[in-house]
């Protein structure tokens, strides 16, 4: 028999857990915002103990979360849009997701030396891209199903870590390999995330002087403005000149997509052998990395899981 225990996969996001997106009319030049206080708390406790050695590679979890949720924002997405980080450095992995439901969910991990311990080198993280080594990359990934029930279709961009901050690498992503001229400030503490994105409209929309005037309203924005002043204010203190319209915003919450079938179909993956011996002492124990939740499994109900799978995928016994 298979079970799950302690499964926090859906949680309501805060009123003020929101994608809102705008236009600034007359500088021509669209926007999104993005404020998450319940759904990072919840990301941030599951990270607690990474936070308590690492607290720069959680500040970079934040940002990312942020980040990922305001792509959807201007990014047609059907299916699922994340930002990935890795390196053979002290982090080695930053993993965030949001759906086209408005779901996040994350993760960061430290080398398994400093995982749980009270390395130096592992509180020393920090927000600068340029300390993670020569070998990290830095991409986003878009995952839209596909017709007729195929495999999905992804759609990958790699981001080139030549920047201090993800802020300004993401900036030059949009700039130089979507050719759409991108303003981007994130920014987190252990409450909540929040960011704010600008992109030029394609064309000639707006006045000569728009994007420039945008930018430059932009530059006067501080983190803890952006972190401390609600939506319709913060916009309106930036850009009220140039009319700003607010075209909508949606709900964001945390979600986890594991489940029991999931977890049946990853020991199958991995054969009899190997989905044996994770039950060796009668029970086999699987923690979801995202949410938490446990998965447990007797050797008796992954003997029936295999047994079912070989029945699918067996050969004919004869010419047909």
């Amino acid at each position: 028999m298979s079970q799950a225990t302690d499964t926090p996969n859906l949680t309501p996001g805060a009123a003020s857990d929101r994608l809102t997106r705008f236009m600034i009319d007359r500088a021509g030049v669209r926007g999104a915002h993005v404020d998450l206080q319940e759904t990072w708390q919840h990301i941030r406790k599951l990270m607690a103990d990474v936070a308590a050695h690492a607290p720069g590679a959680v500040e970079l979890l934040g940002e990312a979360t942020a980040a990922a949720a305001l792509f959807t924002g201007h990014i047609k997405i059907d299916g699922r849009l994340s930002v990935q980080l890795r390196s053979s450095g002290l982090l080695r992995t930053l993993f965030v997701e949001c759906t086209s439901a408005g779901t996040l969910r994350g993760i960061v991990r430290l080398d398994p030396e400093h995982e749980g311990g009270d390395s130096p080198d592992a509180s020393g993280i920090t927000g600068n891209l340029r300390d993670l080594g020569e070998d990290a990359v830095l991409a986003i990934t878009i995952e839209n199903p596909s017709v007729g029930g195929r495999d999905p279709v992804r759609y990958q961009g790699m981001v080139a870590l030549d920047a201090d901050s993800l802020g300004d690498a993401f900036e030059g992503h949009f700039r130089q390999s979507e050719q759409l001229p991108t303003r981007l400030l994130l920014a987190g503490n252990d409450e909540r995330v929040a960011g704010l994105m600008l992109q030029k409209l394609p064309g000639d929309e707006g006045d000569q002087d728009g994007w420039t005037r945008a930018g430059a309203l932009f530059d006067t924005l501080g983190r803890n403005e952006l972190l401390g002043v609600p939506v319709e204010e913060l916009l309106n203190r930036l850009f009220h000149e140039d009319g700003v319209q607010m075209m909508g915003d949606r709900p964001l919450s945390f979600a986890c997509s594991c489940s029991v079938e999931r977890v049946e179909s990853m020991l199958v993956s991995l054969g009899s052998d190997e989905a044996m011996a994770a039950a060796d002492d009668g029970e086999a124990q699987i923690r979801c990395e995202f949410c938490g939740a446990d998965y447990r499994f007797t050797r008796d109900r992954i003997q029936d899981l295999l047994d079912i799978h070989a029945q699918q995928v067996a050969p004919p016994d004869r010419l047909q």
